[in-house]
């Protein structure tokens, strides 16, 4: 919604919104250093490397836009989740829970119905074109957010990672403006204070909460919860731009909005469930612990064997 009011290219959007937001990342980066420590420089070169898979994403959308129009862009720009579900599944073990897939379909058909795509009449001048741009920024978006996933996990920092990724994006989007065209330095102030407001919503505060979330929850799960973005877009642009949306597309942000919530639910149910039961054993430690002990027991006899043995049987039955 922003991205529309600020009415500027796709490479000028990514290149202002990324340096726009890194003052005040890098300024809580600096703090959260002080306070938690350096992060390994394995780790900071791989949240730069996602940053340029973000460039890479921005810059692709708006061409895919340009080529087979919003709607089928969306859905398109929207299959990230299955890159990230199956990239997780092959390279990191993450297989897929149960209510992932069942709601997997019932989301993206809200993302169908979201994008306005049924009913409309508008088709693009390059399909082919476009249905390649638009399934390049699935990859590169998946890709950005497995590569930020997995350099933030296993450390307390937050604005560090975040901060590195948008001076990658930043960078990314600033070389390919510059190759492909479409850079603008000098825009207007009204475009300017848009895309500062952007910067601070959605590069800062919101990539934040999303970049502190990654780390806690599976990758399929993480990136199934963003499809909520286009959800709440259109209720936005209705607010705000008067920009009143059809049932279709009511209909459709309802079921991304509850197929993400059952989702949610079902991962911190999994999450809070306990190992087991306080205060019990597993069955296949107690015979490992009886065997401990009888080994720093000393030989016995007959007799006391067979009262051993009917002292083992009173661990199992209770």
């Amino acid at each position: 919604m922003l991205v529309k009011l600020a009415d500027t290219g796709a490479a000028t959007v990514g290149v202002y919104r990324c340096f726009l937001a890194l003052p005040v990342l890098f300024t809580l980066a600096a703090a959260e250093q002080r306070r938690r420590g350096r992060r390994p420089r394995p780790a900071r070169l791989g949240a730069v490397l996602a940053g340029l898979f973000l460039a890479v994403d921005l810059v692709l959308w708006n061409h895919a836009i340009a080529e087979v129009g919003a709607g089928i862009a969306t859905v398109l720009g929207n299959l990230q989740v299955l890159f990230v579900a199956f990239a997780a599944w092959m390279l990191f073990r993450e297989r897929p829970g149960r209510m992932f897939m069942i709601a997997l379909p019932v989301v993206m058909t809200g993302v169908v119905l979201v994008s306005g795509l049924i009913g409309s009449t508008q088709r693009g001048i390059h399909p082919v074109a476009g249905i390649v741009y638009g399934i390049g920024t699935s990859v590169a978006y998946a890709a950005f957010l497995l590569i930020l996933r997995r350099t933030s996990t296993g450390t307390p920092h937050v604005a560090g990672p975040l901060a590195e990724a948008t001076a990658g994006a930043a960078v990314g989007s600033l070389l390919l403006g510059l190759a492909f065209g479409g850079l603008q330095f000098e825009i207007p102030w009204p475009s300017f204070w848009w895309l500062l407001l952007l910067s601070v919503t959605s590069q800062t505060i919101g990539w934040l909460l999303i970049t502190s979330s990654l780390p806690r929850l599976p990758a399929a799960v993480s990136s199934l919860l963003l499809l909520l973005q286009p959800a709440a877009s259109i209720l936005l642009a209705a607010v705000i731009l008067g920009e009143q949306p059809t049932a279709i597309q009511l209909a459709g942000a309802l079921l991304v909005c509850c197929g993400a919530l059952a989702v949610s639910l079902a991962a911190t149910s999994q999450r809070s469930r306990p190992a087991s039961a306080p205060g019990t054993q597993s069955r296949a430690a107690v015979p490992s612990s009886i065997a401990v002990l009888q080994g720093t027991l000393p030989e016995r006899g007959p007799s006391d064997r067979r009262s051993a043995s009917a002292g083992r049987g009173r661990y199992f039955r209770g």
